[in-house]
Formats: C-alpha cells, sequence, structure tokens
C-alpha cells in the first residue's frame, strides 16, 4: 500500500493572493526613562563616585548609605546569585522619611564598575542615575 503523503503549500504559493492584506506596523522602541524630579533618557555610561569608609562587604543592617545626598538606612544585605567565581549582591535600603525601598547591586569582585541603585515604583525596580554613593 503506498501511503499519501502530505506535502502542505509553499510560502509563496501560502502568501499568493496577499497582496491587499494590510500588515500591522512594528511598535516604536521605547527609551528606558530615569524619573529624578524630570524625565530623563537613560545614559549608561554616567560615572559613580564610590567612597566607602570600610569594605562594602562589611555594611550590615542599621548603616547608613548616602546616594547623591539622600540618606538611605541599610535593611539587609544579600547575594542575589553566586556565579562560583563571583558573587552578584543587593544592599536592600530604605529612605525612612520618604517611606521608599531602594537597592543598591554590585559584583564583588568589581564594586567600582558594577554598582547600580534602584528604587522600588510599584512592584520593578527601576535604576537610578547615580553620581556619588557614600557609606
Amino acid at each position: 500500500m503506498a501511503k499519501k503523503q502530505n506535502i502542505g503549500l509553499s510560502l509563496d504559493d501560502a502568501f499568493a493572493d496577499d497582496e491587499d492584506v494590510e500588515y500591522a506596523k512594528p511598535k516604536p522602541k521605547k527609551k528606558l526613562v530615569q524619573k529624578l524630579g524630570r524625565q530623563e533618557s537613560f545614559d549608561s555610561g554616567i560615572e559613580t563616585a564610590v567612597k566607602g569608609s570600610k569594605p562594602i562587604g562589611k555594611i550590615k543592617k542599621g548603616d547608613k548609605i548616602k546616594v547623591d545626598g539622600l540618606i538611605l538606612e541599610v535593611d539587609a544585605h544579600v547575594v542575589l546569585i553566586d556565579h562560583g567565581t563571583t558573587k552578584e549582591m543587593a544592599i536592600e535600603c530604605f529612605d525612612p522619611k520618604a517611606d521608599k525601598d531602594y537597592q543598591i547591586r554590585y559584583f564583588d569582585d568589581q564594586v567600582d564598575t558594577s554598582i547600580e541603585v534602584y528604587s522600588l515604583e510599584e512592584i520593578v525596580y527601576s535604576r537610578m542615575k547615580v553620581r556619588k554613593i557614600e557609606w
């Protein structure tokens, strides 16, 4: 008995009569925006000055961290991901005056080049443009 093969249509045959079909246009790309009192487009090349009175690994609950003049209190210092040769760390902070949460993230073997600050917006952390971090 011979088997029937279901070959289907070629692409040319499948789209042969689509001349009058209007396809949706692609959406424009959104720019990542930072809120610091005004809207700014995000610049990933920003230099962040880091000044520590002790090693960053020694920061613990109750310590104070100054981010561009904003004084934050440390709630926890945790390992986000252990990559084996390096650890991705997060310092959970909050502003007691504004009742707002923040995270300072960094890789433990390259603090100066990897440090980033995030603010909690509803349920998502948004990266902030930061010029200076002190502890």
